[in-house]
Formats: C-alpha cells, sequence, structure tokens
C-alpha cells in the first residue's frame, strides 16, 4: 500500500517538478484571470493577455498551476491554459522583421540579376559582333589568299610565255644566221 502511494505522490509530483522555473506562455484564444488559491473560488487578482509570458513556479493542485505573470503577481491560473511554445502575439513581431530581411535580400537578388541580364546582353552583344568581324575577316582572308593564288598562276604563265617568246626568237634568229650568206674570204691571189 506504502508503494502504491509513493507511486501516485511521485506520479503527482512529476510535472511539478518539471515545470519549475521554465518560462510558458498564455494561450492565444484566451482571457485568463489570475487567482489567489488553486481554483475559481479565490479571489482575483487580475487579468492576464493572451500571449503573455509568465513563469510557472511549478507548484499544481488540481487543474491549476501557480504562476509568476508578466507584471511579477504571483498567483494560480488553470493549467490547460498554458502553453511550452510562444504565442502569436509574440512570435508575431519575429516573423515581420524576418519577412522584412528577407523581402530586402530577395529585392537584393532581383536588382543583382537585373544587372547579370544586363551584362549577359551585353556579353551576348560583343560576342555577335566579335563572330561577325570573324566571319567578315574569314571572307576577305579567302579572297586575300584566292588573289594571291591567281597572281602566282599569272606569274607563272607570264614566266612560261616569256621563256616561249625568247626560244621563238632565239630560233628563228637560228633559222636566219643558218640561212644569211657568208661573206667570202679573199682570195689571196687576187687583188
Amino acid at each position: 500500500m506504502l508503494r502504491i502511494l509513493a507511486l501516485v505522490g511521485l506520479i503527482l509530483l512529476s510535472p511539478s517538478l518539471l515545470a519549475a522555473g521554465q518560462t510558458r506562455y498564455i494561450s492565444d484564444d484566451v482571457f485568463l484571470f489570475l487567482h489567489g488559491g488553486p481554483g475559481t473560488q479565490f479571489r482575483i487578482l487580475g487579468s492576464i493577455e493572451a500571449g503573455q509570458e509568465i513563469s510557472a513556479l511549478g507548484e499544481t493542485q488540481g487543474n491549476y498551476t501557480k504562476i509568476v505573470d508578466h507584471k511579477g503577481r504571483e498567483g494560480w491560473v488553470e493549467t490547460k491554459m498554458l502553453s511550452a511554445q510562444k504565442s502569436f502575439r509574440n512570435l508575431l513581431p519575429e516573423v515581420q522583421a524576418e519577412l522584412t530581411k528577407t523581402k530586402a535580400e530577395l529585392e537584393q537578388v532581383a536588382a543583382s540579376s537585373d544587372t547579370s541580364m544586363q551584362d549577359l546582353q551585353r556579353i551576348k552583344s560583343l560576342l555577335a559582333q566579335a563572330e561577325k568581324s570573324l566571319a567578315q575577316a574569314s571572307q576577305e582572308r579567302d579572297r586575300a589568299t584566292s588573289k594571291l593564288a591567281n597572281i602566282q598562276k599569272n606569274e607563272r604563265f607570264q614566266m612560261w610565255q616569256e621563256g616561249g617568246i625568247i626560244a621563238a626568237i632565239g630560233l628563228l634568229i637560228g633559222v636566219i644566221l643558218v640561212y644569211l650568206p657568208r661573206p667570202r674570204r679573199k682570195q689571196k691571189n687576187r687583188w
């Protein structure tokens, strides 16, 4: 029997041991009265707004927990009205500040993206101009190469032509020389 009472006592005391000195918050959806004792029959010491931060003292009786509110008043409230999470009232300014910061960062990224897009367009334009200049230079090189080949071909033809003319003139001179009368030597016995 003693063991059962010790076990029941341990079970009842364990929530109060865990809750001592921990920060808790009043739930967002309530307006709560702070009572002078663990029940509604005790005097009302004041009210606590929904979402207000309180400190649980770890003492519980029935459905009530002893707390200290944000004004330093000590009293009792229903345990089911306490929450371990911050209320939306406390979270809202933090979330709004984070949202403002994120929006500013997003605007910076968007501005950076716009600048990057403009830079990319400018680079593409420069690349297109460079490719056009390269195509023109390639065409001019091909024309110059073709002209050089024609000039070299014409020079060879002209050289052959001149060589042929020189050979023909030489042949003609040779033929003419063969048929020219030769001067006769004077005979020594003639005067």
